[in-house]
């Protein structure tokens, strides 16, 4: 994780060090007071040179502290820098253009200190550990009578690795939570994992636990493909293979570019799951269409899973009539203040409904997270009953 942005992590921390200096200590002749303040950016940097080196995105479950120690420093120290450096240039800027005395940015840099202190501690100790259960409905003129009222819990993101002894309650209550709505369908949209199969086997009895009346049924997200180790090819298939095997064993289905038939009466609904089917860069494309659609009728009803909304608009809209389709994959960026995420910023579909013409996208804020943080985006279930119009 680190390695991948390297320079940009050692200027995050060493650029508000040097403000400060500048700032405040360079022209001082106590040359101790320069020393304390240098030596936990000397530390800091140090600290995300040795992260760096971890062969892995994150380091194996049992060594993972270290990077969320690393994450909470960055909030802890480095942000609030960040904020009252930004802040105080800015009230100078001002100062000098309005030929004002004071530089009230100062003044508001140390207000906002206690701020990012407490979206940190919150978001760590608080935010990460609710749960919402989100009803919706969808309604569709296309959807057969006879699956009117159908009810389908949709989950994603579990990210499991995360979840240790001390909160691997919130996995449990989430699980319990599904099972209480006694659903017809459970659908889970991948990221099962945080890099590799070995963390799933502490949760395995837990997940294993989840009952519908068709059953559970499930598609692979980036983060199941093994990809992010520091290992060769044929491990990381082997991993993936692995992911797929102990998903099979806790009882779900797990739709690899491939549909299945969900029947009631003499109607039925297609439920197809495609790949990750990401943009090819930083995320896998696998997704095939023709492959995952092969014998569909154009009159059928399809409820496609894909992890990452990406492929909506690039592959699924012009490549197929898929009626409803759910996603997950971005979190609500895992970071929401009063309904706001980052991600709108973007005009990318990240959070919510999404529609076009006779086609829809819901795409969840997900379950977990690879790191142990949310602010105003709360891990979610979703209840999601289909009406027919």
């Amino acid at each position: 994780m680190i390695a991948r942005d390297l320079p940009l992590f050692l200027l995050l921390t060493l650029l508000p060090f040097i403000y400060f200096d500048l700032r405040y200590f360079h022209r001082k002749k106590t040359w101790w007071k320069r020393v304390l303040l240098w030596i936990p950016c000397l530390a800091m940097l140090a600290y995300t040179i040795y992260l760096a080196l971890e062969p892995n995105f994150i380091p194996d479950n049992d060594r993972v502290f270290i990077l969320y120690a690393y994450l909470f420093l960055l909030g802890l120290v480095i942000i609030p820098m960040w904020t009252y450096g930004l802040c105080s240039i800015l009230g100078l800027a001002c100062r000098k253009l309005l030929h004002k005395r004071n530089n009230y940015g100062n003044m508001v840099g140390l207000l906002s200190i206690p701020v990012v202190w407490f979206v940190l501690f919150w978001g760590s100790f608080i935010g990460f550990n609710k749960l919402e259960v989100n009803h919706i409905e969808y309604r569709s003129e296309e959807l057969p009578k006879e699956f009117d009222g159908y009810q389908i819990v949709l989950f994603s993101d579990a990210h499991v690795g995360s979840y240790m002894k001390h909160n691997a309650w919130v996995l449990q209550r989430a699980i319990d939570s599904i099972n209480a709505q006694k659903p017809d369908l459970i659908v889970f949209t991948g990221d099962l994992q945080n890099i590799q199969p070995q963390e799933l086997y502490p949760h395995i009895d837990v997940l294993s636990t989840l009952k519908a009346k068709d059953g559970i049924y499930s598609v692979l997200g980036n983060h199941d493909y093994a990809d992010y180790i520091g290992a060769d090819e044929v491990t990381k298939v082997a991993n993936c293979r692995e992911t797929v095997s102990l998903e099979r064993q806790m009882g779900w289905t797990v739709l690899l570019n491939e549909h299945r038939t969900i029947e009631r009466s003499n109607q039925h609904i297609i439920l197809a799951g495609m790949e990750n089917d990401g943009n090819g860069k930083k995320f896998p494309s696998k997704g095939d269409i023709p492959k995952t659609l092969e014998g569909v009728n154009e009159g059928d009803f399809i409820l496609m899973l894909e992890h990452d909304p990406y492929s909506w608009r690039h592959r699924i809209l012009p490549e197929s009539h898929a009626q409803l389709t759910l996603s997950g994959h971005t979190h609500d960026m895992q970071f929401n203040i009063f309904g706001w995420c980052p991600l709108s910023l973007t005009g990318k579909e990240f959070n919510g409904w999404y529609h076009e013409g006779n086609q829809s996208l819901f795409v969840t804020a997900g379950l977990g997270g690879l790191i142990p943080f949310r602010f105003g985006a709360t891990g979610e279930i979703v209840v999601l009953t289909l009406k027919s119009n």
